[in-house]
């Protein structure tokens, strides 16, 4: 019966509109031209979802009109969750971005774990991931990584365009600091939230797990990448074509508008997926921000959680920019 009536109250829930309003980067604002936003008035619709009783949290599903308009309808509404913490007036707060699967489990969980304590939340569904992938995407051709190197540098601009137009609705929340926003990324989630964090003058701090940069170099010896490194040199691409060509999308790119960001890095020392030394390249980029590692690959980091996310909220809630241990 209380199931029932969950489900009965999210039904019934009345969705609230409210345009945000988007002033457009000024060309010396130090973002990239790609990653800069036009002027433009959005309408954002906020429908409550459910309650976490147990946590104090809220949850409401938030939807908006993307950035860029893609050929797939369904691509072109982005589709958000934010956790908000019942009572949170001007609190710290932060994006989630989500690790490759998209499934939203890892950071719907982080989600939760920052709103229970007092730090709004908002999950972001990336293009082609969820109701955002149309129906032709079941062949797996539609996807916001794929072998096409142009499209899935694309989605990435658009997920970045996307995600600013999140932190731009969540910096007017009354429930939320716009001087303390931050983005906390995953695997995936910790380079598009290291892109992000660089060209989004509103968030203040980030926290990027298992992620890293050098693209190319951090993978050149990855057993993963060889056929698709064998491919490229039989097709007389070079390794300083190829870094050019990914550099839109690399983390490293950006590592000086990252050092007036207050970072945590958290990396695994047996990380089995995204080799150690990319989180080592973009430590040493970034003037040596605070990093902690845990004894883990890359799957199995999630045996650290706690502690991990016990750090995240440690980092969010720091007021000044903290420095310490070095890498192994």
């Amino acid at each position: 019966m209380g199931l029932l009536l969950l489900c009965l109250a999210t039904m019934t829930a009345s969705p609230t509109l409210e345009t945000v309003r988007i002033a457009a980067d000024a060309p010396n604002a130090g973002i990239a031209a790609r990653y800069r936003v036009d002027a433009a008035d959005v309408a954002v619709t906020m429908r409550r979802k459910f309650e976490l009783k147990e946590s104090g949290v809220e949850v409401f599903e938030v939807t908006f009109p993307s950035a860029i308009v893609s050929k797939h309808v369904e691509n072109n509404t982005v589709v958000a969750e934010f956790f908000r913490p019942k009572g949170a007036t001007h609190s710290r707060a932060a994006i989630v971005l989500d690790i490759l699967d998209g499934a939203g489990v890892v950071s719907r969980g982080q989600a939760v774990w920052l709103a229970a304590n007092n730090i709004p939340a908002l999950c972001m569904t990336m293009p082609y991931y969820g109701v955002r992938r149309p129906p032709e995407a079941t062949a797996g051709k539609l996807r916001f990584l794929s072998p096409d190197i142009a499209a899935s540098q694309a989605n990435v601009r658009q997920g970045i365009l996307d995600a600013r137009r999140a932190v731009a609705w969540l910096a007017g929340r009354p429930e939320v600091d716009p001087a303390n926003l931050g983005v906390v990324g995953t695997s995936l989630g910790s380079f598009l939230g290291a892109i992000l964090a660089a060209n989004e003058p509103k968030l203040t701090h980030a926290s990027l797990l298992l992620g890293g940069g050098g693209l190319v170099d951090s993978f050149a010896d990855h057993p993963q990448a060889g056929i698709v490194t064998a491919a490229l040199k039989a097709a007389g691409v070079t390794t300083a074509a190829l870094k050019e060509t990914l550099s839109a999308v690399d983390p490293l790119t950006y590592a000086g508008q990252l050092k007036a960001k207050r970072l945590l890095l958290i990396g695994a020392t047996r990380d089995d997926v995204v080799p150690p030394g990319a989180m080592k390249r973009l430590w040493e980029a970034t003037d040596k921000p605070k990093i902690i590692w845990v004894d883990a690959t890359h799957v199995g980091a999630a045996a650290h959680l706690f502690p991990m996310m016990r750090s995240v909220l440690r980092h969010i809630a720091e007021p000044q920019p903290a420095k310490s241990l070095n890498p192994r």
